[in-house]
């Protein structure tokens, strides 16, 4: 026999139970363990819940174990960087949660963290510990923002910090992309985020399976940063801790520009000309890498 986990329904009672462990093997016959359990006085203990039994477990020892409410611990993750509406999807596909979702929240009111439960335990409770969470971390990071940001509300920050989550995967790259955000916020630059024009696109529902094109950059929405100025009218994925952080406190920089290296990270620049040289890099890179990969015309 192997360790397993066994839920136990709400109301089973002792012959019930006996008979769903000897199911799953973790126990020869529901014998003992009805005969032990109302010896021991553990009839009228055994609780509900998904319990974890050890291999070779005795019955009396598997009784114990119900007896004592120590349930199986579950964990549930809503990464950086995703939608409410996929946060949600893994929220009703989490197993053991019971429940709908009465109320969906508002994009990006949830923190991305692992949160853990036992079988039973409710979605829209787990929802709610979810949105709580959010919005204790950001009024704590809010009372601690750095002075003189372009900023007027934490809705604000969490805003900004959803854009620099999903401009990179790379977590060092956070505070400088936030330092730029924050640079163009204060000289009255439009913030030209590509993730923005995607979320004015698609509203977070489904990813965008090509690449944006000029028509999508001109695209008049009220997330397209490329036509608004300011920031966006609602956050575009859900930020992280880091993020957040980076958004109210960014380093000192003088850095207005970035741009893709090829490699997962990007290139910063003070000025539109240094700037444009990375570009003209970045375009070089391309077309070698392009070149490479072209077949040689047969001889």
């Amino acid at each position: 026999m192997q360790p397993v986990n066994v839920v136990i329904p709400r109301g089973a009672r002792v012959e019930q139970i006996a008979s769903l462990l000897a199911e799953h093997g973790v126990l020869d016959t529901p014998f003992y363990f009805r005969f032990g359990a109302l010896l021991d006085g553990h009839g009228a203990q055994l609780k509900a819940g998904e319990f974890a039994f050890a291999a070779h477990i005795s019955a009396q020892d598997a009784a114990a174990v119900i007896a004592s409410g120590k349930m199986v611990v579950r964990r549930l993750t809503l990464a950086e960087g995703i939608t409410v509406t996929q946060a949600l999807a893994v929220l009703r596909n989490a197993e053991g949660l019971e429940g709908d979702v009465a109320a969906a929240p508002a994009e990006g009111e949830l923190l991305p963290d692992t949160y853990f439960y036992s079988w039973g335990d409710s979605r829209d409770r787990m929802l709610a510990r979810q949105r709580r969470a959010m919005t204790d971390l950001l009024r704590a990071l809010w009372e601690k923002r750095a002075p003189d940001l372009p900023l007027k509300t934490p809705h604000d920050a969490l805003v900004l910090a959803s854009i620099v989550e999903k401009e990179t995967g790379v977590p060092e790259e956070r505070p400088k992309i936030a330092a730029v955000f924050i640079n163009r916020l204060k000289r009255g630059m439009r913030l030209q985020a590509d993730p923005t024009t995607i979320y004015g696109l698609t509203q977070g529902r489904a990813p965008l399976d090509r690449a944006l094109t000029r028509a999508d950059l001109d695209a008049h929405n009220a997330w397209n940063t490329y036509v608004i100025d300011g920031l966006p009218q609602t956050p575009i994925a859900i930020p992280g801790r880091a993020a957040l952080a980076a958004v109210l406190n960014p380093p000192a920089s003088d850095d207005l520009y970035f741009v893709a290296d090829g490699t997962g990270r990007h290139v910063f620049a003070a000025t539109l000309a240094e700037h444009n040289r990375n570009v003209a890099k970045l375009r070089q890179v391309e077309r070698d890498r392009a070149g490479a990969a072209r077949p040689e015309p047969n001889q």
